[in-house]
C-alpha cells in the first residue's frame, strides 16, 4: 500500500513537473514562433510536397538569411526601445561601394573593409543624431534612409555596378559547406555570437536595462547614450555586412539593392518577439522571425500566388504578433 502512495505521490510530482516545464516553454516567445514556423511550413508542404526537399529547404535557408542577418543588429535596437529605418540603405550602399573599389582595382580586403565602413559612418550618424541631438529614433533613421537612398541613385544614375572581382570572392555569397551555404553559416555563427553577448555579458545586460527603463538604468549607472551609440553601430555595420555578401552572391550592386528590406527585418524582428516599446526580444528569436517570413515567401511562390499578396500576409502576420505581444504584457502587468 505504502509503495503503491509512494508511486503515486512520484508520479503525480512528475506530472506537475512537466505542466510547469512545458508552461514555461509556451511562455518563451521564441518556442511560440517556432511553432507557427513549423505549422507554416507542414500546411504548405500539403499543398506542394516539393516544400520539403533539400534543394528546397537550402534554398529558403539562402534567401531569408540576409534578412537574419540584418535582424540581429535591429533587434539589439528595438530592445533599446528604438528603431533603425536605414539598415536597407546602409545594405545597398556597402554593396555599391564595395562594387567601386572593386572596379577602382583594390584588392579584396580594401574593397570589404569600405562596404563595412559605409555601414559604421551610418551608424554613428544615426546614434549621434539620436543621442547628441536628441532626434527620435524613427525621425533620424527615417533622415539616414533618404540620404542613403538618394547617394546610390546619384552615384549609379539608375545603371547597375558590375566590376570584375576575383574568383574567390564569390564564394562568400555563392559558395557551399557541404550542403549548408555560405551566407546560413555566417548567419548561425552571428546568432550564436551575439546570443551569447545579450545574454552573459554586462553589455547585453545593459542594453536590456536601457529598454526596460531608461531612467532606472541611468541612476544605475548605465551609459545609456553610449549603449544606443553602440547599438545602432551594430545594426549599420552588420546591415553593411548584409550587403556586401549580397554583393557576393550577385555581383552586381543594383540602384534599388536594399530597398525595403527594413521593412523586412523589422518584421523579423517584431515577429521573433522583441517588443517595440524596448526590453524585450532576442536574437534567436530575430532568427526564427526572418525564417517565417522566409518560409511564407516561399510559400507564395511555391503555390503561384500573387507575390503582391506576400506583403500582405507578412503585414498580417507582424499586426498579429505585436498584438499577442501587447495582449501578453496586458496579462503579465494584471497578473502582477
Amino acid at each position: 500500500m505504502l509503495a503503491t502512495d509512494q508511486h503515486q505521490t512520484a508520479s503525480g510530482s512528475l506530472h506537475s513537473r512537466l505542466l510547469t516545464e512545458a508552461g514555461r516553454l509556451f511562455q518563451v516567445r521564441e518556442f511560440n514562433v517556432l511553432i507557427a514556423l513549423v505549422v507554416v511550413g507542414a500546411l504548405i508542404s500539403l499543398y506542394t510536397p516539393y516544400f520539403f526537399t533539400t534543394n528546397n529547404l537550402m534554398g529558403v535557408f539562402r534567401a531569408f538569411s540576409l534578412t537574419a542577418i540584418m535582424g540581429i543588429g535591429m533587434v539589439m535596437v528595438i530592445i533599446t526601445g528604438g528603431i533603425d529605418l536605414s539598415v536597407g540603405s546602409a545594405m545597398g550602399l556597402a554593396s555599391l561601394v564595395t562594387a567601386l573599389c572593386f572596379s577602382a582595382g583594390y584588392p579584396t580586403e580594401i574593397c570589404v573593409a569600405a562596404g563595412l565602413g559605409v555601414g559604421l559612418v551610418f551608424g554613428l550618424c544615426n546614434g549621434l543624431l539620436i543621442t547628441f541631438i536628441g532626434l527620435p529614433p524613427f525621425i533620424a533613421t527615417l533622415g539616414t534612409l533618404s540620404i542613403g537612398r538618394g547617394l546610390m541613385y546619384m552615384i549609379t544614375r539608375g545603371v547597375p555596378v558590375t566590376p570584375e572581382t576575383p574568383e574567390g570572392f564569390s564564394v562568400l555569397g555563392q559558395g557551399y559547406l557541404g550542403p549548408v551555404p555560405v551566407p546560413v553559416i555566417i548567419m548561425v555563427v552571428l546568432m550564436l555570437f551575439f546570443a551569447v553577448i545579450m545574454r552573459r555579458t554586462r553589455f547585453g545586460r545593459h542594453v536590456y536595462a536601457t529598454g526596460g527603463n531608461e531612467h532606472a538604468a541611468r541612476l544605475s549607472g548605465v551609459k545609456v547614450d553610449r549603449i544606443k551609440l553602440s547599438v545602432y553601430v551594430l545594426s549599420s555595420t552588420i546591415a553593411a555586412l548584409a550587403g556586401v555578401i549580397g554583393f557576393s552572391r550577385y555581383l552586381s550592386a543594383e540602384p534599388a539593392s536594399g530597398f525595403g528590406s527594413e521593412l523586412d527585418v523589422i518584421a523579423a524582428a517584431a515577429i521573433g518577439g522583441a517588443s517595440l516599446a524596448g526590453g524585450a526580444g532576442s536574437v534567436t528569436g530575430a532568427v526564427i522571425g526572418a525564417a517565417l517570413v522566409g518560409v511564407i515567401a516561399n510559400g507564395v511562390v511555391l503555390l503561384n500566388i500573387n507575390t503582391y499578396a506576400q506583403q500582405a500576409i507578412t503585414g498580417g502576420v507582424i499586426l498579429i504578433a505585436v498584438s499577442l505581444d501587447v495582449l501578453r504584457s496586458r496579462i503579465m502587468g494584471g497578473k502582477n
